[in-house]
């Protein structure tokens, strides 16, 4: 394969990653506002869709540099790492979308990379203190968003205590419209911007290889500071925008409708809580799980409420997928560097 069709489908793939994306985390964005009956699930994912796009193309790419620059040191690996990284991470979005759980794409993908390029190249290309930081906010930000979750739903219970439910629930879906389209504008800088990473990281290491190949699409910075192209941004914006549009109602049956019975209350709590984190985390350059986020959010609002509201097994299972998500994307990264390598040789 030539190098500008290696170029070619590295850009593919890094697309329809975050084409899954979209559809794997719509359910992030929408179950809340669809389960509390603040819209029908068409309009939301139509207004989704839009917002995502929008927070995508305007909203910066520091999280875009951290994926294609900061974990690893990009001339210390080949353009099969990064196919073979972005494969596992589609093939995880596409196992768990299917048995509707909502693990985390920010995880597969980080797995992904981290073993894929072990396999190649070993441990000593990894910058391990970025990737300590990464993990580390991972960890804590769904710790945060149950917190936020938690004390925003007992203001907004302090706030309408003396409002008729009926009135305040009409408040509140209105409310809940709003903090949807805040969400939606986060997810779409901090998830769109990984597939950005992706794509300029492969552009980065195939251009030495033919520079007049890849000059058509892609020129280096004299300074070496990596730039995403304007193209990519666009690229990447409509990708995960298309992938919104179509949804994913088998995950969002699992968090808008088997935790607990969600109200505007809980929904409007939740959304702000994981739109505030999420955005925070893509201005300092951290590509966070908005759906670990989304669901912690979801389980504070409602034990602010009553603790046994929550359904905790269904909980539990969704933070298994959490926990094994790392290190089954990385493994996966592996083998399937390996059978590119063997059966696939791209270089």
């Amino acid at each position: 394969m030539s190098i500008l069709g290696l170029a070619l489908f590295a850009v593919a793939l890094a697309l329809f990653f975050d084409f899954s994306n979209g559809f794997h985390d719509a359910s992030n964005i929408v179950a809340t506002i669809v389960s509390s009956r603040s819209m029908g699930v068409r309009s939301a994912l139509i207004l989704t869709a839009l917002l995502e796009f929008t927070g995508a193309y305007f909203l910066g790419t520091a999280v875009a540099k951290t994926i294609g620059h900061s974990l690893i040191i990009p001339g210390s690996i080949t353009i099969n790492v990064v196919i073979a990284a972005t494969i596992s991470a589609i093939l995880w979005n596409l196992f768990t979308w299917f048995y509707g759980l909502p693990s985390s794409s920010s995880h597969a993908l980080i797995g992904g990379l981290i073993g894929a390029t072990c396999m190649a190249s070993g441990w000593e290309v990894i910058h391990w203190g970025k990737l300590a930081e990464v993990i580390g906010v991972i960890l804590v930000s769904p710790l945060i968003g149950f917190i936020c979750g938690f004390i925003l739903t007992n203001i907004n219970f302090y706030i309408f205590s003396n409002v008729r439910p009926s009135h305040a629930n009409m408040i509140l879906k209105r409310l809940q419209i709003l903090s949807s389209a805040f969400l939606a504008l986060a997810h779409g800088t901090n998830d769109a911007q990984k597939s950005m990473g992706l794509i300029t990281l492969s552009l980065v290491i195939l251009y030495p290889l033919d520079p007049s190949s890849i000059s058509r699409f892609y020129t280096p910075e004299a300074s070496g500071v990596f730039i995403v192209p304007k193209w990519v941004i666009i690229a990447c914006a409509f990708a995960i925008a298309l992938g919104m549009l179509s949804g994913g109602k088998r995950i969002i049956r699992t968090i808008g409708l088997r935790l607990y019975k969600i109200r505007p209350v809980h929904g409007f709590s939740a959304q702000t809580s994981c739109a505030a984190v999420v955005y925070i985390c893509a201005l300092l350059g951290f590509p966070v799980s908005t759906t670990h986020i989304a669901t912690s959010t979801i389980t504070g609002a409602g034990t602010a409420q009553r603790i046994n509201i929550v359904r905790w097994g269904i909980a539990g299972e969704i933070a298994i997928a959490w926990i094994v998500t790392i290190p089954a994307s990385c493994i996966m990264g592996m083998i399937t560097l390996f059978l590119v390598d063997r059966y696939i040789p791209l270089l």
